[in-house]
């Protein structure tokens, strides 16, 4: 019995100290004022797809801050969109892992006459201006190649950003070779997801956050109605973790999330511009 209750003490212990993300690292003061428009102020009723350059534009001019997604191409460029697979946003079947930038003008996305945006393309757009988030979309294992290649941007760029991933992989990276770079691990309850045992080990822990003892995220963004999990619960708790949720589509709901200290990721409706 004695040897149970070490365990279970011993358990708890361990369960603790892999949710503790980094404390310290300045950052988030210069985040949490802000509003971020989810892969843009898009309204593709008016023109305006997901993660279009003219997203982006509207989101800027609004004072908000914007999510963004960056793959890296077959040719060294990233490119800003959500799915490797371009079927859904371009109507046209191909991956963007496997294009180059000249491959673009025959992937137009959906209701507009524009092209799939570079990142350098959104950071003018943003620069001097309100934050962006960054997310890294590995794909075929190539967290380190995306992850240098993305701060290759960044490093140089005038604006505030931050950089998030659901791959512990590629926060690793970040955090081995640019340990200043403000960093979040991104996770939901992954219901359901998850082919093989292997695959489904690896979402259950980035699900209950164990991950966090490798990638030592600043802040975690976890999908808004999921957030009751209890690794999520104990990492607010316990060390008081940054929080972003995503992805938020009822005013009423920011608010909440808002007073209760995190930042959020909006679409579907037009709030102002800044929480204060």
């Amino acid at each position: 019995m004695v040897w149970l209750l070490a365990a279970v003490v011993m358990a708890l212990g361990l369960w603790c100290l892999a949710v503790r993300p980094r404390r310290g690292q300045a950052g988030w003061e210069k985040l949490e004022g802000f509003r971020y428009a989810h892969r843009g102020l898009h309204d593709l009723a008016n023109g305006r797809p997901e993660n279009s350059l003219s997203a982006f534009q509207a989101a800027a001019r609004a004072g908000f801050g914007a999510e963004l997604d960056v793959h890296l191409m077959a040719d060294g460029n990233l490119a800003v969109v959500h799915d490797s697979e371009l079927t859904r946003v371009c109507g046209r079947a191909g991956r963007i892992e496997d294009l180059r930038r000249e491959d673009l003008a025959g992937y137009p996305l959906l209701g507009s006459g524009e092209n799939i945006p570079l990142l350098e393309d959104v950071l003018a757009v943003f620069e001097g201006k309100a934050p962006l988030i960054v997310e890294l979309k590995t794909a075929r294992h190539n967290a380190a190649a995306l992850t240098d290649a993305v701060m290759e941007r960044l490093l140089g760029w005038r604006g505030t950003y931050c950089v998030e991933s659901f791959r512990p992989a590629a926060l690793w990276r970040l955090q081995r070779k640019w340990p200043g770079v403000f960093r979040g691990q991104l996770s939901c309850a992954f219901r359901g997801q998850g082919k093989g045992l292997h695959e489904k080990a690896a979402y259950w822990a980035v699900r209950h956050l164990l991950v966090c003892a490798v990638s030592r995220p600043d802040f975690v963004a976890y999908r808004w109605q999921d957030r009751d999990e209890p690794s999520l619960a104990l990492a607010r708790k316990l060390w008081g973790v940054h929080e972003v949720y995503w992805t938020v589509r009822d005013p009423a709901v920011m608010e909440r999330l808002e007073a209760e200290g995190g930042a959020v990721i909006f679409e579907g409706f037009v709030p102002s511009s800044k929480r204060f």
